[in-house]
């Protein structure tokens, strides 16, 4: 069976960790979740409300991870979704991590990343020169990593499908879908 790895931490976003989970899963995919550990994951829900100017956050679901960043070979994988949520904000200074984004990008695989995803690309130094989709207060940090922020639902560059945030998911992941059926079918 294809594996899927998702990347992620305490204070993903649990949509933005639960919808691609499934719907790979739907597809014939194997996924699997890294973390920092192989612990139980708290996640969070971001939402909209009138008169914020930015989400709000609560406590979401949790989740086991299936293994740690230290114990992935990306080798045997054949695809990488990195959602969103405060996660990627720490998990960014992870080694293993960018070492992980570093051979998805390296390899052209495909790679799916949404909300505050791309701030793992823009640490491990494979931004530049692409295009990227992010939530809207990312843009500095896309273009301080040398990428190109798109205001977009379903941004495709090469094998890289991104989003903005959760209410993006019917289109990044009708993308994605299409990326992963002619580079990495299930």
């Amino acid at each position: 069976m294809t594996k899927v790895l998702i990347l992620t931490g305490d204070a993903a976003e649990t949509l933005e960790v639960f919808y691609p989970y499934q719907r790979l899963q739907e597809e014939g995919y194997e996924v699997q979740i890294a973390a920092p550990s192989a612990k139980k994951l708290q996640f969070v829900v971001h939402d909209f409300v009138d008169g914020f100017d930015t989400y709000t956050e609560k406590l979401g679901h949790t989740w086991q991870a299936d293994l740690a960043f230290a114990d992935v070979d990306p080798t045997q994988y054949a695809a990488l979704v990195i959602p969103g949520g405060r996660a990627p904000e720490y998990i960014r200074n992870d080694e293993d991590c960018l070492r992980i984004v570093r051979h998805f990008y390296g390899e052209a695989k495909p790679v799916a990343q949404l909300c505050h995803g791309p701030l793992l690309p823009a640490a491990a130094g494979v931004l530049d020169g692409r295009k990227t989709s992010a939530y809207p207060a990312l843009a500095p940090d896309v273009r301080a990593a040398g990428g190109e922020w798109v205001d977009g639902d379903a941004v495709v560059d090469g094998t890289v499908v991104s989003g903005r945030a959760w209410p993006d998911h019917p289109s990044w992941m009708r993308a994605f879908m299409a990326v992963l059926k002619e580079h990495a079918p299930a």
